[in-house]
């Protein structure tokens, strides 16, 4: 049998299970009583309950909004730990770059001054040449002076 009972202004439906042979019968308004004083004895309490649990549902949202929020605080301090390693890196290439440069720029000054140096070495090669061959030009024609030349006849 399905039993509808009326608590608080809401309607439950209930199953009536039956009462064992061994009770006596009571009327409809005797069940009525008791289970209104059931009722409001726990009731009271229920409502307490579900007011507590909505409070706690309430908190927890509360808590896992708080929670998300931590987690992209963590994921941003991880990635300003990424930032500051490429800033590391970054720092790193450029000494490089200006040590690889400073070594390019003395370089460039070593074989300028190289340069300078074949080109005077080569200027002295060309002198020197140039001395021999006048030195050989004067010989033979100390030389041609020196070998006896024929008389005229007068």
């Amino acid at each position: 049998m399905l039993l509808q009972v009326v608590v608080a202004g809401e309607s439950i439906e209930a199953v009536d299970e039956g009462l064992p042979d061994d009770l006596p019968s009571l009327d409809s308004s005797t069940v009525e009583q008791l289970s209104e004083g059931l009722i409001s004895h726990y009731l009271p309490n229920l409502q307490n309950s579900k007011v507590a649990l909505q409070e706690l549902t309430q908190n927890q949202v509360v808590l896992l909004d708080t929670l998300e929020q931590e987690i992209s605080k963590f994921r941003e301090c991880n990635s300003i730990l990424d930032i500051n390693v490429l800033f590391s890196e970054a720092k790193y290439y450029h000494n490089k770059l200006v040590n690889i440069r400073k070594d390019m720029i003395l370089l460039h000054e070593k074989s300028s001054k190289l340069k300078k140096r074949a080109l005077k070495l080569q200027q002295k090669k060309q002198e020197e040449n140039l001395k021999q061959e006048q030195q050989r030009e004067r010989e033979l024609e100390r030389e041609k002076q020196l070998t006896a030349q024929p008389a005229k006849r007068t």
